[in-house]
């Protein structure tokens, strides 16, 4: 059944032009010079230059339209009703199903050989039927990123069967799976770590002492290898540590990920560009944004022009109004996307000073343990803007100091307490850990429980648990896996 019903409800929508004000304010530098590009390309009436006029130039061209809007007759449509007409606007005619928070992600375009190139390349050189080369070209394509095959043979035939028309076996994938191991780079086509190690070991073509008892220690010893129990190795083998490491050492420097062995001649070097620009002088901070690859922009002359001219203009016709809305809204575009810079550029340059003032003795110092505990609520109170504005003011943004370039989430983290009751950042501690585990005897490395202790000792209150994630999240292992002869 049908019901007609009347509703009050209050909703806050942001314009279009708040939502990509927002957008500006989180990309970098880098991007940020991009876009100005795009923007100069879909927009005429935005140039590039200082605007050598003097304000009261636009003043005076708004001041001509207004006065042109308020004697405007019947037969005369002024600018402002133009755009109430009956066509619809082009944002009505555009699905949008992101929200404001949404990012736009890219995905960057890669170029260069990977090693499966490298892997048919090859395999155009190995005597293979027609059936086994197809084969070796399927299971290519079933390598990960790493040059593993982790699909089970079974599986890949019942796959080529299906999709291909291809009766085969597990038995003759293995066949052809033997052939493709002997590619390079050494160990490609493995099924798991112990086959990719063994690979490498059998490739060796220096077959000695050494390399014959790493070979036994990968098939017998592997699990004790991948914990290190080093000490059960050379006891069940009956062997000294020192007759022990020599074969240790050939089984360290092989190549776990094969895969990855051609990734250094295809990746792609980033070059970071700082956003902003901080020096020290007699003790002074001074903070400047970095705007050496955003050109000044104005709005063009021609376009003012053409505007100064239709509002004198006593007779206009149809096509006379039409090109004038065009230029009208192109002039507009022009003019907030300019404010938008300024705004974007006076937003950045507000809450990094306030981040700097905020560290003042780390930027004055560049000493690690001077960096206060500071969360994005403690910036938001200080600059009185929402925390969302400056998580998205420090998103991939980068600060050049006289020490080193960071990124500024850098600058953020939690808070411990010490004896004495005083607040200190959790990078100092990992710092003070990072240190510990540096000076550390290799032979027997300190353990979470022992690194708790040091920390006690130093005044920092902090548990065990709490030291095994900082441990993680500076991707050291644990004791045990640090442990070197």
């Amino acid at each position: 059944m049908l019901k007609q019903s009347l509703q009050q409800k209050l909703q806050v929508k942001l314009s279009p032009q708040q939502i990509q004000l927002m957008k500006m304010l989180q990309i970098p530098t880098m991007e940020l010079d991009q876009r100005i590009k795009e923007e100069l390309e879909v927009n005429p009436a935005l140039e590039e230059g200082a605007d050598e006029e003097d304000n009261r130039d636009d003043d005076k061209l708004d001041d001509q339209q207004e006065e042109q809007e308020s004697e405007s007759s019947d037969d005369e449509i002024d600018l402002s009703d133009y755009f109430d007409d009956d066509e619809t606007p082009d944002y009505k005619l555009q699905v949008n199903n992101h929200s404001v928070d949404d990012d736009d992600r890219e995905t960057p375009l890669g170029a260069g050989r990977t090693f499966q190139d490298m892997l048919f390349a090859q395999l155009g050189m190995t005597e293979l039927d027609e059936e086994e080369r197809i084969l070796a070209e399927y299971l290519i394509g079933n390598l990960d990123e790493n040059g593993y095959l982790r699909r089970e043979l079974v599986a890949i035939a019942n796959d080529l069967a299906f999709s291909m028309n291809i009766s085969t076996t597990a038995a003759d994938l293995d066949t052809v799976l033997k052939i493709l191991q002997e590619l390079d780079p050494p160990g490609v086509g493995a099924r798991d770590l112990r086959e990719c190690l063994l690979i490498q070991i059998r490739r060796i073509e220096e077959r000695t002492a050494e390399t014959v008892l790493a070979e036994q220690i990968i098939t017998k010893f592997f699990e004790e290898f991948t914990k290190k129990h080093y000490e059960k190795i050379a006891k069940r083998l009956d062997l000294s540590d020192e007759d022990l490491k020599p074969a240790i050492d050939i089984i360290l420097h092989l190549n776990p990920k094969p895969g990855n062995s051609m990734m250094e001649t295809v990746r792609t070097v980033q070059h970071v560009v700082p956003d902003f620009l901080l020096i020290v002088e007699n003790d002074e901070l001074k903070l400047s944004l970095n705007g050496r690859n955003a050109p000044e922009l104005r709005i063009s002359r021609e376009y003012k022009e053409m505007m100064q001219h239709y509002a004198k203009s006593k007779n206009k016709d149809s096509k006379e109004k039409e090109a004038m809305l065009f230029v009208k809204q192109k002039i507009d575009g022009a003019r907030w996307f300019i404010d938008a810079i300024k705004q974007r550029n006076d937003t950045l340059i507000y809450c990094m000073k306030a981040i700097v003032d905020y560290q003042r003795e780390f930027f004055l110092s560049g000493d690690e343990t001077k960096l206060k505990p500071m969360i994005l609520k403690d910036i938001a109170d200080r600059v009185g803007m929402d925390i969302s504005t400056i998580s998205r003011m420090a998103n991939s943004k980068y600060i050049q100091t006289t020490y080193s370039t960071y990124l500024l989430k850098y600058f953020f983290s939690e808070s411990l307490s010490t004896d004495e009751g005083e607040e200190v950042s959790s990078r100092e501690v990992k710092q003070i850990l990072k240190d510990a585990i540096e000076a550390e005897p290799k032979r027997k490395p300190l353990t979470d429980e022992k690194l708790m202790k040091i920390l006690n000792e130093k005044g920092y209150n902090i548990a065990r648990r709490t030291v095994a994630k900082y441990r993680e999240q500076l991707g050291i292992p644990v004791a045990r896996l640090r442990k070197e002869w």
